[in-house]
């Protein structure tokens, strides 16, 4: 995959490059001549070919360069951590979870397909994830079997009940007036920061960084990710919802814990700038081509929605 660079092009095109390839990429690995039930096929094409900005791949990718490797070799991993992710918003989406109407400016994924062909297009997506890892090494041959076994353990480990899941149970536990601000980082940092780790190492690793150089993309995806997720709590209050695609004060509506909630709008807007510029200084001058990370990390602190 060639990639924009004049300087690095800009940040918005470098997201939209990358999600542009990982539709196509997405739509052909999951082929619709699957011989499946056809609400099952449709329920998961309803969420994984939905759009959305793709950051999560994009963090992959950039993540491959950043260590001197080629994006392209990150793709089927990037694909991998976006079936997950894509996984996990339906699920999420569901009565039992956060119970939310819309996804993306249109109904969720329940509203359409009903709450078990959801579950189980949920299911199917976090499967063939690890099959597009287990098959990376005929998809990409300069990724070895070694590396993309690394990535499967890695991957299951941060998506798993140690990572998102255990932070979506944590989350879900969670209720205003009883959760701790430790206890609501022990949460963001698993539900969201675990799978932008996951991301930036499995980038990482398919491109053959060294140890210290996948320890520097952790500290980031860290940093990032919780800073990502703080955003999004102040967005949930502030944001505009066209631009957003679902409705604002759900958090409030539910009753969930967030990071305005504990400390107010202007602590969580400064634990964001502190956070971001951590980040930062994690893969400066420990990788030899942060410069796409570095603008992915500003890129977040100034978005929108």
């Amino acid at each position: 995959m060639r990639l924009s660079s004049e300087p690095r092009a800009s940040v918005e095109a470098f997201i939209s490059e990358v999600a542009s390839r990982i539709a196509d990429e997405l739509a052909n690995i999951v082929p619709i001549a699957w011989d499946v039930p056809a609400p099952l096929r449709e329920s998961m094409a309803y969420s994984l070919l939905a759009g959305g900005k793709r950051l999560r791949p994009a963090f992959a990718l950039a993540a491959a360069e950043a260590v001197g490797g080629s994006p392209e070799d990150a793709i089927p991993a990037a694909c991998a951590v976006e079936l997950i992710h894509t996984y996990s918003l339906i699920h999420d989406d569901l009565p039992a979870m956060d119970d939310d109407d819309f996804r993306r400016g249109r109904p969720t994924n329940h509203k359409v397909f009903g709450e078990a062909m959801a579950i189980l297009a949920g299911d199917a997506l976090l499967t063939h994830a690890f099959h597009v890892l287990a098959t990376m090494p005929e998809r990409r041959p300069r990724v070895s079997a070694a590396a993309a076994l690394r990535v499967v353990k890695e991957l299951s480990a941060y998506a798993g009940a140690p990572g998102m899941v255990g932070g979506q149970a944590a989350d879900m536990l969670g209720e205003q007036g009883d959760t701790t601000l430790a206890e609501l980082e022990y949460i963001h940092l698993h539900k969201t920061s675990d799978l932008v780790v996951a991301s930036l190492r499995a980038g990482g690793i398919v491109a053959g960084a060294a140890d210290e150089q996948l320890d520097a993309l952790a500290a980031f995806g860290r940093a990032i990710g919780l800073a990502f997720q703080i955003q999004d709590d102040i967005l949930d209050l502030v944001g505009d919802e066209a631009k957003l695609g679902k409705p604002t004060n759900s958090d409030v509506a539910q009753r969930k814990v967030t990071y305005p909630y504990l400390v107010g709008l202007e602590a969580s807007r400064a634990k964001v700038a502190e956070l971001t510029a951590a980040g930062k200084a994690a893969v400066e001058g420990a990788l030899p081509a942060p410069e796409r990370l570095l603008q992915l990390a500003d890129y977040l602190i100034q978005r929108e929605y």
